[in-house]
């Protein structure tokens, strides 16, 4: 059995979503302790010279606090450059228009969440059915253990495999990098630039990458 262990996040990279299409079960450890080095408040998409990130601002008295409980801070416009940089980068790929309105619409509605985690939950939800994938997850703090430790999971489920956040576990990384290199897709860029560029043909990249495991 293959456990994702994988941070909450709005739009995860490749590497991510395909830790969670390879395993059999997927907990999002919302109890983690915030991380500005984390992905749960970012996503990777190109700059005109290399990457940038898409950022969500936390309240400075958050920033210690788990997941779950982090406020997004409200006291500036944070959504006007967030979606800029998404503009900028991605008005002249194949599916923008398709997708242009949708997304500005589903990030739009939730910008003015106050919790970091309701933002994050109902974006990615979305995106995966632009997607067309589904499968179950579960909120660590949500499930029937929810202050047992990553190691204790995997004991008690008696896990052959685990996957944490994809850089423990190298050679998940490398069957997904392979699967990415064939479509020329960048793995560790947002799954929102898989929606840019490949669109509805997206789910052949996926399937392809279930298929690794």
């Amino acid at each position: 059995m293959k456990t994702a262990l994988i941070q909450p996040q709005f739009a995860p990279n490749l590497f991510d979503l395909g830790s969670m299409l390879i395993a059999d079960r997927v907990i999002l450890l919302d109890t983690d302790t915030w991380s500005r080095k984390g992905r749960t408040h970012r996503a990777m998409i190109p700059a005109d010279r290399g990457t940038q990130w898409i950022n969500i601002p936390i309240k400075t008295a958050d920033k210690k606090k788990p997941i779950r409980e982090v406020r997004i801070d409200h006291s500036q416009d944070w959504f006007t450059p967030f979606w800029n940089a998404i503009l900028h980068t991605y008005s002249d790929y194949l599916y923008f228009d398709h997708f242009h309105d949708e997304l500005l619409a589903l990030l739009g509605s939730h910008s003015d969440q106050s919790r970091l985690i309701d933002f994050n939950m109902a974006v990615f939800n979305k995106l995966l059915t632009y997607l067309e994938v589904s499968f179950d997850f579960e909120l660590k703090s949500e499930s029937d253990q929810p202050t047992v430790t990553e190691d204790k999971i995997i004991q008690e489920y008696q896990s052959k495999n685990y996957i944490y956040q994809l850089e423990s576990s190298l050679s998940y990384n490398e069957k997904i990098l392979n699967v990415c290199t064939q479509h020329q897709t960048n793995p560790e860029f947002s799954i929102i630039d898989l929606l840019m560029s490949k669109g509805p043909e997206s789910y052949r990249i996926l399937d392809q990458i279930r298929l690794t495991a």
